[in-house]
């Protein structure tokens, strides 16, 4: 069975992924400097949520993640993670306490928690309502934020929300920031999208704001150390029966999952990766029962692997786009600023001395540092920022070459997230 499924996720087609609007607005390089400079306006509608009300609904949440559930007020939100008996990560996704017992997630951690819902014994109701998440971040967030609410905004704690109007649409205010810097996260219904995004680029004008497109959408993700489910690391979502009942119950658009890279294994458990490895320790806390807590406490206390930037030698980089103007096999394309279609990447990491000591996941062009960069998961041994190691690149059957790689912190961009708001400053246009 193991076997069979990392075939056939090898061997599956690509996916273009159907977020973010058009592949670039402005171009790449523009929108890359927007989360530096200024701001941008991403588009995350695509995103997949539930809503969970009834008795039970914060049982359904205690039982299956990693966080703790002792300090969780009305209008905050959490980085809910998911994980199988093992303590591998099963989805990922935001968690927003909407009322008492009222309770809305995205992405992979809605399908999760309506199958947990749906094959267990729970008295809440589950409902898929159809809204926008509209995402601004950047330097000059605050200012296009607070000028297209009409109110300021700088009383919203980090990873908290209240109630705020655009275009006279009632919005939820949730401040989060995915580029590592302040931003603000719109969430409301879908049949007024329109309308709040174009007032949002037109309160932005003025700071800079920019359109952020599929090209570069993930960059800020590698930048700021967001591992994201699809494309950093594959999440277990191959319980039996889980795929079919997710395929009728959802609408994936399309998508559908590919494992990609050099490295190579029978086993589709291999790939999957724990929140330990994927840095999220922080968030495991061992004050309740749930699923994968014995495997996580043996782990916290002897970590196998931790989270990592790679930076890629220039001149590797470089041979990889000379091989295509030479005779013969190229190397692999490596794809700039960032493969665009739905690919959980996983290349061999060795030491200089040819020792296997992780995974390195799809690699992707920052502008802004002018380096090629990749999220990695390997031996705490070789972690230090500076140590040298090498990345195989290169499909199993293809032409494979060594890259030499250097170890750097993860997030590799300073966080800027928590900013105090009321300090924030003026915004500043910058080109």
């Amino acid at each position: 069975m193991n076997n069979s499924i990392v075939e056939f996720l090898r061997h599956a087609s690509a996916t273009y992924h159907p977020g973010w609007g058009g592949p670039e607005y402005t171009d790449w390089q523009d929108e890359q400097m927007s989360w530096k400079n200024t701001c941008y306006l991403g588009d995350w509608s695509f995103l997949w949520e539930v809503q969970v009300e009834g008795a039970d609904a914060m049982r359904v949440f205690e039982k299956s993640s990693i966080n703790s559930y002792a300090k969780f007020p009305v209008g905050s939100a959490k980085h809910l993670v998911q994980c199988n008996e093992n303590g591998k990560v099963v989805g990922d996704g935001v968690l927003m306490r909407t009322g008492e017992q009222s309770f809305r997630t995205q992405s992979t951690t809605a399908f999760w928690t309506a199958w947990l819902i749906h094959n267990g014994n729970y008295d809440v109701t589950v409902t898929k309502p159809n809204r926008f998440q509209l995402q601004v971040s950047g330097p000059n967030a605050l200012a296009v934020c607070e000028k297209v609410t009409g109110e300021s905004l700088t009383d919203i704690k980090f990873m908290h929300f209240r109630t705020v109007q655009i275009a006279s649409v009632d919005v939820d205010a949730l401040r989060q920031g995915m580029a590592g810097e302040i931003g603000f996260e719109f969430h409301g219904d879908a049949a007024h999208v329109e309308a709040v995004r174009e007032a949002i680029l037109e309160a932005g004008q003025e700071y800079g704001i920019r359109r952020l497109g599929r090209r570069t959408a993930m960059i800020n993700h590698l930048e700021a150390a967001f591992p994201t489910g699809g494309w950093h690391y594959l999440a277990d979502m191959f319980t039996p029966g889980f795929m079919e009942w997710m395929q009728q119950e959802f609408d994936l658009l399309g998508l559908s999952g590919k494992i990609g890279g050099s490295f190579t294994s029978d086993n589709i458990e291999d790939y999957f990766l724990s929140p330990v490895e994927l840095g999220w320790g922080k968030s495991i806390k061992f004050d309740h029962d749930f699923t994968g807590r014995a495997a996580l406490e043996r782990e916290v206390e002897s970590p196998s692997r931790v989270r990592v930037t790679l930076e890629f030698d220039k001149e590797d980089v470089i041979d990889i786009y000379s091989s295509l103007f030479d005779d013969g096999e190229p190397y692999q394309f490596l794809d700039i600023p960032h493969q665009q279609r739905w690919v959980a990447w996983a290349d061999t990491v060795r030491s200089e001395d040819g020792e296997e000591i992780g995974l390195s996941t799809v690699p992707g062009y920052s502008f802004f540092f002018r380096k090629v960069l990749t999220l990695s998961y390997i031996d705490p041994r070789y972690s230090e920022p500076g140590t040298r190691v090498q990345v195989v690149w290169g499909a199993p059957g293809t032409r494979q070459k060594l890259i030499g790689a250097t170890v750097a912190t993860a997030p590799y961009k300073k966080d800027n997230r928590r900013a105090d708001l009321a300090a924030a400053g003026p915004a500043v246009v910058s080109a």
